[in-house]
């Protein structure tokens, strides 16, 4: 070949790369930053490690050849996908370009993101998907709808193989909806990123209801009152850090341990404030992300679902630098009672740090399960059901320690002895019985204290002696439901200790093609 040749041909692909880089044009760019929204290549800088992005498909174009599209072909097709580095891990990625088409998902767009996640999974490798999308290209009818459906399959296969995040950015809609909610974990931009089935033009013609995009599908209301979101990030360099630290804590695939970061926290560390803080009184409140906290690495505690259900608490700690994902009631809400939000969220965190191996810490005080009609109504039986299911199905390395309280069939399904949890502690003063002790007395003693001449003074004595003979963990250690009763200031190094006994642990489930979880 010339020497004319060959700079030829350097020439066209510098054009086509310098098309690539324009996305839909510099107007359309500028709307999108006058709409606080970053440009796709522009947050894949933010996500990967400084110039490690290597970028796949940078040159397919869409199959339509009707409805006006067949001589505006623009390269990429409105999603960037490829590979990069965080923390020098191998992660897989694509972000949806809204200057392009409006970020509409057509065949050749889903086939972009298919293929990224098709070799995601043959790496072994997470996939961390960008949202930004108008929906469905229509003029491409029933092939954009196929490609919805190509991306749900990879997610559903992908699932519990290697971790899925979505940071929703931008409109989400429609069926597409349905990827991120298959993902692992979802991060919702405040205020840009909206995710919803029918719109609110939509809803006010069929229902005649004024609701925003902000109230019906913001970021707000999926990480407070639908649950469908895990972080609400207040911009997207938020959002993307987000991201970021959320894959140092999970493994690259469930054949994989997650990374163990070193620590200078002392492994032997005593909780000195743990002394104190929890109230003998179990009807007062306290915070249990305090207790998360002393015995953490370093105090920190990486919350996910933080404004969802706020009376279960859930998230990653390290213990001497191993990621370990944590289940605790919290007494400073609904007095850390499960309900049906709580049990589903606990339930399926449970299972992610199951499918990829990560251990669990189950921290203890609860008074029971939600009373009321609208509960029943409701179906807490079943979802209720979900998280002793979750519990009982795991086979990471599970330890339980009960901080003061835990009463009924709420002390089953918190990862009791009873449903295989290998190591369960209890503090000192906790309480484990079938009720609390004068809900016990008014019925065992019913009678009794209707017919006594002094009936809060017998009432006192009772309460008294069932506390001493029921409502402690001595009757539990001795029937070896509770393997030891620790010291509060003791919790760090005794964590750290059990589940270094318990990092080879082997167990397995029957054989079965699945089990029918309550759903």
């Amino acid at each position: 070949m010339t020497k004319s040749g060959r700079e030829a041909q350097l020439a066209e692909l510098k054009r086509r790369e310098d098309a690539v880089n324009e996305g839909g044009g510099a107007a359309r760019i500028q709307r999108q930053h006058e709409s606080g929204k970053l440009t796709a290549r522009e947050r894949l800088d933010l996500l990967f490690d400084l110039g490690s992005f290597v970028e796949m498909d940078a040159f397919v174009t869409h199959r339509c050849s009707d409805f006006g599209l067949e001589n505006n072909k623009p390269l990429g097709d409105g999603v960037v996908t490829g590979y990069g580095r965080i923390d020098g891990r191998v992660i897989f990625a694509y972000a949806q370009d809204f200057t392009v088409f409006g970020g509409s998902l057509s065949g050749a767009h889903a086939q972009k993101i298919c293929k990224v996640m098709d070799r995601a999974m043959e790496v072994g490798a997470p996939v961390i998907g960008l949202a930004d999308s108008g929906g469905a290209r229509i003029q491409e009818g029933v092939d954009s709808l196929a490609g919805y459906a190509d991306i749900f399959l990879r997610n559903t296969l992908a699932s519990g193989v290697v971790p899925q995040i979505t940071v929703v950015l931008g409109p989400c809609a429609g069926g597409a909806v349905y990827s991120p909610a298959i993902t692992d974990f979802v991060v919702m931009v405040k205020n840009t990123g909206h995710m919803f089935i029918t719109g609110p033009d939509v809803i006010k013609t069929v229902l005649h209801e004024e609701v925003s995009k902000e109230e019906l599908g913001g970021a707000d209301t999926h990480s407070v009152i639908s649950g469908v979101a895990h972080f609400a990030a207040s911009d997207e360099a938020h959002a993307l850090r987000i991201a970021r630290e959320l894959i140092a804590y999970l493994p690259s695939n469930n054949a994989e341990q997650a990374p163990v970061i070193a620590s200078s926290d002392p492994a032997d560390r005593l909780c000195d404030d743990l002394r104190e803080l929890i109230p003998t009184n179990t009807n007062v409140p306290y915070d249990m992300r305090e207790v998360i906290r002393a015995a953490a690495d370093d105090r920190f505690f990486f919350e996910v679902a933080e404004r969802f259900a706020a009376n279960i608490v859930v998230g990653f700690i390290r213990l001497n630098g191993r990621s370990v994902g944590v289940v605790a009631n919290q007494p400073a809400v609904l007095a850390g009672c499960l309900d049906i939000d709580a049990s589903v969220k606990a339930a399926r965190f449970v299972r992610c740090c199951d499918a990829f191996n990560i251990p669990l810490l189950t921290l203890v005080d609860v008074p029971g399960f939600l009373p009321g009609k609208d509960q029943e109504h409701g179906g807490i039986i079943r979802h209720g059901a979900k998280l002793l299911y979750a519990y009982a199905e795991a086979t990471v390395p599970k330890v339980t320690v009960i901080t003061r309280k835990a009463y009924g069939g709420a002390y089953d399904v918190m990862a009791s002895k009873h449903l295989r949890a290998d190591f369960n502690f209890s503090f000192p003063g906790a309480e484990i019985a079938v009720m609390g002790p004068e809900g016990a007395v008014n019925i065992i003693f019913r009678r009794e204290l209707a017919e006594a001449e002094d009936a809060e003074a017998r009432k006192a004595e009772l309460v008294a002696d069932y506390r001493e003979r029921f409502a402690n963990p001595y009757k539990a250690a001795e029937l070896g439901y509770i393997d030891a009763v620790i010291r509060p200031e003791e919790l760090r190094r005794r964590l750290i200790d059990t589940f270094s006994v318990l990092v080879n642990k082997r167990q397995s489930l029957p054989t079965k093609k699945h089990g029918n979880l309550p759903l």
